[in-house]
């Protein structure tokens, strides 16, 4: 039997009908599936190098764009869970079934740095400090309220993009004193326009103050059951008090910055050496499981 071969008839008119276009191959389909496999295998990489990219992409104009952190966050949780990767953020941002005694702790420690560096600072010689951002009385509360919902503000960027992605991640195979670790020196790198930029107003030895508050949101951040709640209340409080304008520029002021810093360091020196066996040990499921489980820290 001979086979019928069919082939295209021209028009009726006599015209041919059009060719048919083939679709473009995929230039670079290898690529993609490169990035996408080192994004689900390194998420707190990917996380930092998009972190950084994002952050520093407006220096050129004269901004640090916080939201950088919070916005990589987003990305490479979507890309490396999907829907699931978002849920998990949003659901550590708004766990507030915590022990109350946190939220007590969030707020005290912050505020005891700074009135125990005012105090001290005082003792060596310093006039009393301008108490203007103090009043009225409830002042302080609204401040922190404003800096926990400021979407372009540091607490609001980072805490849930920090401590709720990337320090989570990490502790699912490490220990919280090698993650926490891990997190002061790529924090501390992230704001590093901050400190050299003198524009910014910040001394290069303020990093120091980034990596020991970093432990200290580390370790309230297990302690809580994983909460970033909490340590963006943390975050907000540490923020709301604006030491810069304590004291007119010169001696006292910068007597003040070398304070806080000393400040920070005890406190932080202070949680590694008196909760050692929480530092060594596996970080506690709450903290690396984004369903909310019982604490079960000491």
């Amino acid at each position: 039997m001979k086979t019928r071969i069919i082939q295209n008839q021209p028009d009726d008119d006599g015209t041919p009908p059009p060719a048919r276009v083939a679709a473009p191959p995929d230039s670079h389909p290898s690529a993609r599936r490169s990035v996408m496999s080192f994004v689900r295998n390194h998420p707190v990489i990917s996380f930092f190098v998009l972190a950084y990219a994002l952050t520093w992409a407006t220096l050129p104009f004269g901004s640090f764009f916080a939201p950088g952190a919070l916005l990589a966050a987003l990305i490479i949780a979507f890309l490396n869970d999907g829907l699931a990767g978002l849920r998990a953020i949003g659901a550590r941002l708004i766990r507030w079934r915590v022990r109350w005694v946190w939220y007590v702790v969030a707020v005290a420690v912050p505020l005891l740095v700074h009135f125990v560096t005012i105090g001290i600072n005082q003792a060596m010689g310093a006039p009393s400090p301008n108490s203007g951002q103090f009043a009225p009385w409830y002042g302080l509360a609204l401040v922190i309220g404003m800096n926990m919902v400021d979407p372009m503000g540091g607490p609001f960027s980072e805490e849930p993009s920090f401590r709720g992605f990337a320090q989570s991640k990490l502790q699912t195979t490490r220990t919280p004193l090698a993650a926490t670790a891990l997190m002061a020196v790529a924090v501390a790198g992230w704001h590093l326009p901050l400190f050299l930029i003198s524009s910014y107003g910040l001394q290069p030895y303020e990093a120091v103050t980034t990596v020991a508050v970093t432990f200290w949101y580390g370790w309230l951040f297990d302690h809580a059951a994983g909460s970033v709640l909490i340590t963006l209340i943390a975050h907000a409080t540490e923020g709301s008090i604006n030491t810069s304008d304590l004291w007119p520029t010169g001696p006292d002021l910068t007597r003040e910055t070398w304070l806080y810093v000393v400040v920070w360091s005890a406190v932080a020196i202070t949680l590694l050496i008196a909760s050692h066996r929480f530092w060594t040990r596996p970080a506690p499921i709450s903290a690396t499981s984004p369903a909310p489980t019982p604490e079960r820290v000491s």
